[in-house]
């Protein structure tokens, strides 16, 4: 694992710490307990997964996931897969009383997060990116609606909610009807969001966030948790995938039942 550390006007509320991690293999970092700073963690490239008080909560690149100081939580990310951690003193406005938990986050703020993760970035301007970092990231979304701009970012609006929960069996019309659209316009829409009609995308969802899980499940119980119907039928999408079986990275683990409780 590499992780390169970038930190800006450290001494004052208006700091910003940004550790950038990259692995050939998984990563996790562990049960902690941040007593002093704020935690916000986001992935551009995959899935990641966070556990909070026994729950279990899935987290795709249009989110971040928050987590204020002194809450005990654990995040892991699967192969090949980087992960930004954001370390702050301030609350971002829009998560005043959130202890934990998956929040939007804008394409903007996503930009400025990996242009001050690099060298000879000035402090002025890490700082100001970090003011615009905050207001990126929005209060939890409520899934069950659209988005407040009709006509645009209904793909994001499922995108976000099946990341929580790739197991989700809902087709496309299904989604439709939730958000009171055509299965045109949807389909439309996740081709110009992600460049690729929503069966695509979804499966790809459910084969990203399974690498996060089998380093600690069987099989088996990786194919149910992220929707498919059989071992089999999961073994054949990944391996079509990725060129191999998945058996190649689940090595269970003992001592990590609050994972399987989740």
């Amino acid at each position: 694992m590499r992780c390169e550390e970038y930190g800006y006007g450290l001494g004052g509320l208006d700091g910003i710490l940004v550790l950038k991690y990259a692995s050939a293999s998984h990563l996790d970092f562990g049960e902690s307990r941040q007593d002093l700073l704020h935690q916000l963690y986001w992935s551009p490239d995959g899935v990641l997964a966070a556990w909070h008080r026994r729950e279990t909560s899935f987290v795709g690149s249009h989110e971040a996931y928050w987590v204020h100081r002194a809450v005990t939580h654990e995040v892991r990310a699967g192969d090949r897969q980087t992960v930004y951690r954001i370390c702050l003193r301030e609350v971002p406005p829009a998560l005043a009383g959130l202890r934990a938990g998956a929040v939007p986050i804008d394409a903007a703020a996503g930009e400025l997060i990996r242009e001050i993760a690099a060298s000879g970035v000035e402090v002025r301007r890490a700082v100001a990116a970090r003011a615009r970092i905050m207001t990126g990231l929005g209060p939890p979304a409520d899934p069950g609606h659209g988005p407040e701009n009709k006509g645009t970012g209904y793909a994001v609006t499922v995108a976000r909610t099946l990341s929580r929960d790739p197991a989700d069996p809902r087709t496309l019309a299904d989604w439709a009807d939730r958000l009171h659209i055509s299965v045109k316009t949807l389909q439309r829409d996740f081709v110009r969001e992600f460049g690729m009609p929503y069966s695509r995308w979804r499966a790809r969802l459910r084969l990203r966030a399974s690498r996060v899980l089998l380093e600690n499940h069987q099989v088996a119980e990786v194919a149910r948790r992220v929707g498919y119907a059989t071992p089999s039928a999961f073994i054949t999408a990944f391996t079509r995938e990725y060129g191999c079986t998945p058996g190649r990275y689940s090595t269970p683990a003992p001592g990590r039942a609050r994972w399987q409780d989740a």
